[in-house]
């Protein structure tokens, strides 16, 4: 006989669970079929499910107050409060609370329904034979009465507060996601859709740094000019010159085809903003005969001579006309702000 024969009689007799047949196991790598089921104590024992029911709702519940320390943290820490925590050394507050909370809330989702699924749902196996890969109708049904069975032994319905806690942990940790929008930057409220110009307010000249008067603009010139009390040397002047400054131009009244603009003009002086209505570039540009401006940038054309209005290029609308006056000591003035917002549209302009 040789080493590698073994009697049948020594075979071992295995029982096939998937089609209920006990036979002689010729084939050394036959399967042997699945295990009996072992029923845990909490199968059996409805004081440790309802320990382990409590475990997975206080995981759940703790997830929940994670969530919350996170929205807290964010409020709370400044972005430049650095703290020392061993062994990680110098750190910043904001970042390690926003990191540990979310993690630990995450972490705690994750850990309730391993428990859950391993202490409460049902853990008898089940051998399915494989099938095409198109589903039959019986398949189909099947399936369906399969998800009911695993609603059923999941015992979500009866698990009032599993149920209850997961949903509000999973509720709170999208917030999380929502809380970091505000990183995106600051809201701009109503800063877009006011300059510095008020009524009163003086134009100066932004290459003489002195009040514009009448006599200072002649037919044919660009003059740039700026709101008297903004200093070159302010924190903000860039971000407010890039909405209040304004291109000065002289035109014979009766050129002005726009009656609007023949009106908030003085002695044919128009002011308009220098802000390009596609992307915000500064225009300087002047064609004097046609009264034209071009952008640089994509060559944007507005008609000084027709309220501004765009005659060529990507630009959406006309570039907004400052109302402008002689105040008692004859130097040019605003007599109000811009009637509509400077600048290329935004997300919340009306």
């Amino acid at each position: 006989m040789s080493s590698q024969q073994i009697p049948e009689e020594n075979l071992p007799v295995v029982q096939d669970t998937a089609h209920g047949a006990v036979e002689g196991a010729g084939d050394p790598f036959a399967d042997p079929g699945l295990p009996a089921h072992r029923p845990r104590i909490q199968d059996i024992d409805e004081r440790a499910a309802r320990r382990s029911e409590r475990a997975v709702a206080f995981m759940f519940t703790l997830s929940m107050l994670a969530t919350i320390g996170f929205i807290a943290s964010y409020v709370i820490f400044p972005v430049d409060k650095i703290v020392y925590i061993w062994p990680l050394g110098h750190v910043s507050a904001l970042n390690f609370s926003l990191g540990m909370t979310l993690g630990l809330a995450l972490f705690l989702i994750g850990t309730g329904a391993v428990h859950w699924a391993r202490t409460l749902m049902s853990d008898v196996e089940v051998a399915d034979d494989r099938h095409a890969i198109e589903a039959e109708p019986e398949v189909k049904a099947k399936v369906m009465a399969d998800f009911a069975a695993g609603a059923k032994e999941s015992a979500i319905g009866r698990r009032k507060l599993i149920r209850n806690t997961m949903f509000g942990a999973l509720a709170l940790v999208p917030l999380s996601g929502v809380v970091l929008l505000r990183d995106l930057g600051p809201l701009p409220e109503k800063k877009l859709r006011s300059t510095l110009w008020a009524k009163g307010k003086l134009l100066v000249n932004m290459n003489t740094m002195e009040p514009l008067r009448p006599e200072d603009v002649v037919v044919g010139s660009l003059t740039f000019a700026m709101p008297e009390g903004l200093e070159e040397d302010a924190h903000d002047f860039q971000t407010q010159i890039a909405k209040a400054a304004l291109m000065i131009i002289r035109i014979e009244p009766e050129n002005i085809k726009d009656k609007r603009e023949r009106e908030w003009a003085h002695e044919g002086i128009v002011a308009f903003s220098k802000i390009c209505t596609h992307v915000g570039c500064p225009i300087s540009l002047y064609e004097q005969q046609t009264h034209h401006v071009l952008c640089p940038c994509h060559q944007s054309t507005f008609d000084l001579s027709d309220g501004a209005r765009v005659i060529f290029g990507p630009a959406g609308h006309a570039l907004p006309q400052l109302r402008i006056g002689v105040n008692s000591e004859g130097n040019l003035e605003a007599l109000g702000d811009f009637e509509e917002p400077v600048g290329p549209a935004f997300w919340e302009r009306g």
